[in-house]
């Protein structure tokens, strides 16, 4: 793995990956939950030989990444963790950047497309169709998939979250797709990230403000209401699900073409569970960087 690097926004001190040539054109990869900067390790190089230059920060509440203040609350919405990619943009000069964003990554990038087509050239989302406005109730067969946050919403939930929080995560690992992808040696690398102090307090606050169940933090008040009434995205979309993800199922992503008016592709991965930039690192690289080559450069 590169070495660490770390920068100091207004709230956090990021640490990051990154790479590729230094007159690249920027490239930000935003991981997901229960995940880390690390699940670009296998397509960031590719990214590097098609010319791009890539950051992969570890999330607010993972990894190596720590609040500047005891005092900031740790919020885990997708507006805040929105707010600390711009800034951690501007904190390394970075004015307009591609993004390419897996689960909550997924979810962080669709907002900055929406709401920041200023800073956005293009936005690839994995395991995770955009459907604007606040999240819709979700039918009976994805709510039982969605287990895992009406669990967190209860207070015994949250208990065995802290906890336990490694064991939590092993279980959506194992159960959010075909077995065989990972091994031990794997998951207790990534794993580690889950062992920052603030780790479980983000995620239970990231599900629990999700559906209502927890306070948003004021300070985002303002980009959840814009994030909230935007509809339509105008920069370059690639949406890749993958066609066995047993949590977000990949119907969810179907007939969304209505809500972008630039470059539009939806591909679905046969045989793949949630974890594409894992399971199907290969197939996966090809197409963001054909993606990239033809919308990231400009």
């Amino acid at each position: 793995m590169n070495s660490v690097s770390h920068c100091d926004t207004p709230l956090l001190r990021v640490a990051y990956l990154d790479g590729g040539p230094q007159d690249g054109a920027p490239v930000v990869l935003l991981h997901g939950w229960p995940d880390d900067a690390t699940t670009y390790a296998r397509i960031s190089p590719v990214l590097h030989e098609a010319g791009f230059r890539t950051f992969s920060p570890w999330l607010r509440g993972f990894g190596p990444t720590s609040f500047l203040s005891k005092e900031t609350m740790r919020s885990g919405e997708i507006a805040a963790m929105a707010q600390d990619v711009l800034d951690f943009a501007d904190a390394l000069g970075i004015s307009r950047f591609a993004v390419v964003g897996h689960d909550w990554g997924a979810r962080i990038s669709y907002l900055l497309a929406s709401v920041f087509p200023d800073r956005i050239k293009c936005c690839a989302a994995l395991s995770l169709g955009w459907q604007p406005g606040k999240p819709a109730t979700p039918t009976p067969e994805q709510a039982k998939a969605f287990w895992y946050q009406w669990f967190m919403a209860t207070a015994r939930g949250a208990e065995f979250v802290r906890k336990n929080g490694k064991e939590f995560a092993r279980y959506q690992w194992d159960s959010w797709g075909p077995s065989g992808w990972f091994d031990d040696a794997i998951f207790d690398g990534v794993a580690s990230s889950f062992e920052n102090p603030d780790w479980a307090d983000v995620t239970l606050h990231s599900y629990r403000a999700r559906w209502e169940e927890a306070e948003p933090d004021p300070r985002y008040a303002e980009l959840a209401r814009r994030q909230a009434t935007v509809k339509i995205i105008t920069v370059p979309i690639l949406t890749l699900h993958g066609g066995d993800d047993r949590v977000v199922f990949a119907q969810s992503s179907e007939g969304l073409e209505g809500h972008f008016t630039a470059f539009y592709r939806r591909v679905v991965l046969d045989g793949i569970g949630h974890f594409p930039t894992r399971e199907a690192s290969d197939q996966v690289s090809r197409m963001l960087a054909a993606f990239l080559d033809s919308h990231g450069t400009r």
